[in-house]
């Protein structure tokens, strides 16, 4: 057994299995603390909440709390392994949530036969949460059951593995281009992997200003082309009217190269193939697409993220969905829309682009970080995400309609 595996089962384990708890938010230490914390008092605000819903989110901790759902059938790169197996990962999630937003949040893992099964479930314990983050749900089901979810659900419901994936990607594909000199208008996009983050990726950039018709996607088949008669609703959106039908022939002249596919599958042979000062954002996990050293052998004008910690430019999904939640839970929105989306992806961007705290460098072993080809997205620990990225957010929800209350929390 590696040193590394024993550590994270030892962490996991001991002294207290788990990675999360529950704590009390008031005193329960007198006779006179119980009766006000259970019975009777507790029917004053069941009184209050029966009168007016609304009512929960003052006197319960629904407001600051988010249920992180899964089923367990695409667990990070293990694949379906049901839910129990993928409660260390929830609980994970649940983890990042109260450290980096301060937000309460607790996993739940269904076991079901059917969607419908899952989504029925889902929404009917609604109500007890402030938002939903759904994770590590496989495609196409995950489209099925975030879209219906939306529609039945009062409270903002997430994919974090689509949207939080595509709002990282795209602060940090848009920062890229500016550093290389090009606009996203004009860029060919070559995406391998047509899976719920590839999608969602494409998506968002194509509501950034990238053009529909020079996205390149490719699944195991090849590309993602009009002639294709096997392909479902979701990749029909990215079937190119093209002849081309390989990596290689897509290649040709790429400005920007997003996997979110498997390792090693970009060959350094192809890679040579890209425009002048390419992008390759290799986010297959824990093997990227291609190993960065080997990419910058081949081509030395590259900017490179990888899904790794170790080395710059980490696309990592930490860097945004803690705040979206916290910014969207503030103004107790109803949704996470495009319009909150963009709004943390300027937010992202613009983090980058200002001096780095001390604190942050000194977190990520850095003995300096400024905006250019190493770093081109915030490092996690940075400590102006949560305010900055929330409030943009807020903003964003109670400008987009979707905020029940109708003003910022700076405000």
């Amino acid at each position: 057994m590696s040193d590394f595996r024993q550590r994270a089962l030892d962490y996991h384990a001991k002294p207290t299995p788990g990675k999360i708890r529950v704590e009390l938010s008031k005193p329960a230490d007198s006779v006179d603390d119980l009766a006000l914390a259970y019975s009777p008092g507790v029917a004053e605000p069941v009184r209050e909440i029966a009168e007016d819903a609304d009512n929960a989110y003052k006197y319960t901790g629904k407001g600051n709390l988010v249920a992180v759902i899964s089923n367990g059938t695409a667990i990070l790169g293990l694949g379906n392994l049901g839910p129990l197996a993928s409660k260390p990962v929830m609980e994970g999630k649940a983890l990042l949530f109260k450290r980096f937003a301060g937000l309460d949040a607790i996993d739940i893992e269904v076991k079901h036969r059917t969607t419908e099964e899952f989504i029925n479930t889902v929404a009917n314990i609604a109500d007890t949460f402030g938002g939903i983050n759904l994770e590590d749900i496989k495609a196409p089901e995950c489209f099925e059951i975030e879209q219906e979810l939306i529609k039945r659900c009062k409270i903002p419901v997430f994919h974090d593995d689509q949207h939080g994936t595509a709002i990282v990607t795209a602060a940090g594909m848009l920062n890229a281009l500016e550093i290389q000199g090009k606009n996203i208008e004009n860029a060919k996009i070559v995406c391998m992997g047509a899976g719920a983050a590839a999608v969602a990726c494409m998506e968002l950039l194509i509501k950034c200003g990238a053009q529909r018709e020079r996205i390149y996607m490719l699944d195991r088949k090849g590309v993602i082309h009009t002639r294709r008669e096997d392909l479902t609703e979701h990749k029909k959106l990215f079937a190119n009217n093209t002849d081309k039908r390989t990596l290689e022939d897509v290649m040709e002249g790429a400005d920007i190269f997003v996997g979110v596919s498997g390792p090693d599958v970009l060959p350094p042979e192809t890679l040579a193939l890209m425009a002048e000062n390419p992008i390759v954002f290799a986010c297959s996990n824990p093997d990227p697409e291609i190993k960065p050293e080997l990419a910058h052998e081949v081509r030395k004008d590259l900017i490179m993220a990888t899904g790794r910690s170790d080395y710059p430019n980490q696309v990592n999904n930490v860097l945004c969905f803690p705040f979206i939640f916290r910014g969207a839970l503030d103004v107790r929105a109803t949704a996470i829309n495009d319009e909150m989306k963009v709004a943390a992806v300027e937010a992202l961007r613009a983090i980058t682009k200002e001096p780095v705290p001390e604190e942050v460098l000194a977190a990520s072993k850095s003995d300096s970080l400024t905006f250019g080809k190493e770093y081109i997205i915030p490092k996690p620990m940075d400590p102006r995400l949560c305010e900055r990225i929330a409030t943009a957010v807020s903003k964003a929800a109670i400008e987009s309609g979707v905020a029940r209350v109708p003003e910022s929390p700076e405000e």
